[in-house]
């Protein structure tokens, strides 16, 4: 064998051990840390949060599939979400939500997915024909929240919060609001159990709720039981809507006198900058009531969306607030802040549920998702259809395609203009 050959093969052996050594570091750094935990997971803007419901029909009697809940769970990663919040375990949902995630995990150890799941929470006669008896309790909440410790105890791994209640106190939920106390009892009694070692203690305790609830409006709100709840709490989730409010508290929204020059995307973009800050307010009204108790825990938001379609107050009958490049805007900026602050945020939604308003297909309700029913990316994933993000993944065994066959054009062509403001917002 001549020296140059030697040197040759030499050289070759090397790189190819280097390669090898490469793809083994690239694998482990792939597998999720060991032990991941709430307090890891919360604020870290490499887990990124959303909200999520897989049903695709107009009842929830129709429940997912496992087959249905892997795909979806495939498509969140792929747009590199790791967190998913749930909201009762009285269904099928959330318990197959957890075995599709366990299966997945089984098949790729880089398969990396945690929830935060929702016991959902009533008063007495919540929902039925009688009066609902907002000081009593539903006997039903005790065997919710006994089903959400034996889901936590079964997937360990994949559970790291509970929260009790969605929105249960906030009073314009009239169908099924509780007051603090009984929020306060579930909580402490979870708390309880991780004391007692019935529960891991690095399991994270909280309601999900509006932020009136959580002390940021009302000073009605704010009363003992709420401040023993967030003493209790390991964090608060709170809720903030902008776009809710462009119809029921609009003063910041519209186009002020001094945009009118300005181009129609400019114009949107103005008042969706205005939006943000709109629920950046609602986040600091909360933040500071938590700390005028002397209280410093986590604050993390538990719900915030755009729908893309409204026939009612949101449309272009209403506040012209509905469209898919105002969604867009919106989850651009609400995820920018709020990695930027080390804030979760559990964006609602992944996708449209046509259950929430069943008997009007255009309600808002129906469609706050990122991605439509039958697996259409919105305006706001465009980008990720590009470069490729959804390669070979389906929904309902259909590739992932843009909304609007991808013509910006035809899209803006739904795109409303606030009306022009009276008088320029104070304080936004």
């Amino acid at each position: 064998m001549t020296l140059r050959r030697s040197i040759v093969l030499s050289l070759l052996f090397a790189v190819l051990i280097l390669s090898c050594h490469q793809e083994k570091k690239t694998k482990q750094s792939m597998r999720p840390q060991k032990n991941s935990t709430a307090k890891d997971i919360l604020g870290n803007p490499n887990y990124l949060a959303i909200s999520y419901g897989g049903y695709r029909k107009s009842s929830r009697e129709f429940q997912p599939t496992i087959a249905q809940l892997k795909e979806d769970m495939k498509i969140l990663k792929a747009m590199n979400i790791k967190v998913l919040r749930t909201y009762n375990v009285q269904l099928a949902q959330a318990s197959n939500v957890l075995k599709a995630i366990h299966q997945l995990k089984t098949e790729d150890e880089t398969f990396e997915m945690y929830v935060m799941l929702g016991a959902w929470i009533d008063c007495k006669n919540a929902w039925t024909d009688e009066v609902p008896e907002h000081t009593i309790e539903s006997a039903q909440n005790e065997s919710e929240i006994n089903r959400a410790v034996a889901l936590a105890n079964q997937y360990p791994d994949i559970v790291k919060v509970i929260a009790v209640g969605n929105e249960a106190m906030i009073r314009w939920a009239t169908s099924y609001y509780v007051q603090p106390n009984v929020i306060l009892k579930w909580v402490t009694y979870l708390q309880n159990l991780k004391k007692e070692g019935k529960l891991s203690k690095d399991l994270w305790i909280t309601s999900s709720d509006d932020f009136a609830s959580w002390g940021g409006g009302e000073e009605s709100y704010q009363v003992k039981d709420l401040e023993d709840l967030i003493k209790a709490v390991d964090y608060v989730s709170m809720h903030t809507y902008p776009y809710h409010n462009t119809h029921y508290n609009p003063e910041f929204w519209g186009i002020d006198n001094d945009e009118e020059n300005l181009s129609s995307e400019e114009k949107i973009e103005a008042a969706m900058q205005r939006a943000l800050k709109f629920a950046q307010k609602q986040y600091k009204a909360v933040s500071s009531y938590v700390e005028s108790l002397d209280v410093k825990k986590p604050i993390h938001i538990g719900e915030t969306g755009w729908a893309t379609v409204s026939n009612g107050h949101y449309g272009p009958n209403g506040s012209k607030a509905t469209d898919e490049f105002k969604e867009a805007l919106y989850y651009q900026y609400i995820r920018e802040w709020t990695n930027k602050e080390g804030i979760s945020c559990f964006y609602f939604e992944a996708f449209d549920e046509p259950w929430k308003d069943a008997h009007n297909t255009k309600g808002s309700e129906n469609h706050f998702g990122l991605i439509t029913v039958d697996g259409k990316a919105k305006y706001a994933l465009w980008d990720m259809v590009d470069k490729g993000v959804f390669k070979g993944l389906t929904r309902g065994g259909v590739p992932i395609t843009k909304t609007y066959n991808g013509d910006k054009d035809e899209m803006m062509k739904d795109v409303e203009l606030p009306a022009l403001k009276k008088v320029k917002a104070v304080g936004f």
